[in-house]
């Protein structure tokens, strides 16, 4: 009969062998597994949506939705209710928002190169480190959008004309000197 110092001693080698033998298996399956690929809830969200997603959305009601990482060059979103959408990290390039509303939308990152931004509104819409460059912006109106300043600048290069639907003039809603 053991004593239970003696049981101890047992009980703690039969844990360290079950250890020894079990860390090798472990180390080989943690190996042959591939790690999952974390999404955030709005990315998944936003593949939702994207399912959804047509060439021609011409004056669709898409207010609030969410477009992350979405390719959406070429897209026809003219005349849309995209108020309060949120385009992160978006491709936007080449896409017609001519007259849409854009007021109130989120497009960190976004590319908007050579988009067809007329007559489009884009008030109060956060619009850092996106990038328009050759985009037609005549008429545009974006009174207290927020642009880097460098994309201000070029903006105003630029900028003609006067919004059809809030009568302000596109050089004066980007603050241009």
């Amino acid at each position: 009969m053991l004593n239970p110092a003696q049981l101890t001693v047992a009980f703690l080698r039969l844990v360290r062998q079950v250890v020894l033998l079990a860390l090798p298996l472990a180390l080989i399956l943690s190996a042959a597994v591939q790690p999952a690929a974390a999404i955030t809830a709005p990315e998944l969200r936003s593949q939702r949506s994207a399912q959804d997603l047509q060439p021609d959305m011409h004056g669709r009601n898409l207010q609030q939705q969410e477009f992350l990482k979405a390719s959406l060059e070429g897209f026809d979103l003219s005349e849309s209710d995209l108020r309060g959408a949120v385009f992160n990290t978006a491709n936007l390039q080449n896409a017609n928002l001519s007259g849409a509303d854009l007021e109130d939308a989120v497009a960190f990152a976004t590319r908007f190169d050579n988009a067809d931004l007329r007559g489009t509104v884009l008030r109060n819409a956060m619009l850092m480190n996106s990038k328009f460059t050759a985009a037609n912006i005549e008429g545009a109106d974006f009174t207290d959008a927020v642009l880097d300043l460098p994309q201000q600048k070029a903006l105003c290069e630029r900028a003609t004309g006067v919004n059809p639907r809030t009568g302000v003039d596109t050089r004066e809603s980007l603050a241009c000197r």
